[in-house]
């Protein structure tokens, strides 16, 4: 059944689309371009980017009392997102690859490690923000992990929602729709474009 929410949910995904081609916009605005995973900018827009680059000693000294107090508590979350990522690596390795056929999540979809390339970051706002991709890539990538577990287990929408979630909502059943899920419970056909996607850039 093509529903409303289905017609929405795939006007997200072509604003998605539309939003990526904006971000590659930027390369010409901001004098970079990409080498491989490398940004590499401009002599001009280096010059540029340094003059506002704050010392370490700069740095350090105007942080606020409440962020520095912050710190133990930014990096406590580091231990269990680690081991959490772990054992969503070794679950989606397992089930995808041997027992359910599900095309694996590729993790380059999702790392963007680029802001240590910015000169106007000193040394510890490059870790920062080193931290800040990794933690909220991994989330990224485990929600897409479950999402594709959702779509292999439970493909029927909610009845209620809050405007979060996976990208594959679009192929789950209306709430009340049981002849749709019954369907779609069978039928891992949406997965095909993934397999066919893996396979073009594998040639």
């Amino acid at each position: 059944m093509n529903s409303k929410i289905n017609e929405i949910l795939k006007e997200i995904e072509s604003k998605k689309k539309e939003l990526v081609k904006e971000y590659e916009k930027l390369k010409d605005r901001y004098d970079f371009s990409f080498k491989k995973w490398k940004i590499i900018f401009t002599e001009k827009a280096k010059e540029f980017n340094k003059r506002y680059r704050d010392s370490i000693l700069r740095y350090i000294f105007d942080s606020r009392i409440k962020d520095i107090l912050s710190i133990p508590f930014i990096w406590s979350v580091l231990l269990p997102v680690l081991v959490l990522d772990l054992f969503v690596t070794v679950y989606h390795y397992v089930c995808f690859k041997f027992l359910y056929d599900i095309p694996l999540v590729s993790r380059k979809d999702y790392i963007v490690f680029d802001r240590k390339h910015l000169d106007y970051l000193n040394i510890f706002q490059k870790i920062y923000c080193i931290y800040c991709s990794y933690v909220n890539w991994f989330l990224a990538y485990a929600v897409e992990v479950a999402g594709r577990t959702e779509k292999y287990w439970c493909p029927i929408k909610h009845a209620q929602r809050n405007g979060n979630g996976h990208n594959w909502e679009k192929y789950f059943a209306d709430y009340w729709d049981a002849e749709e899920f019954k369907r779609l419970y069978d039928s891992h056909e949406c997965f095909n474009s993934i397999r066919w996607k893996q396979e073009e850039n594998n040639k």
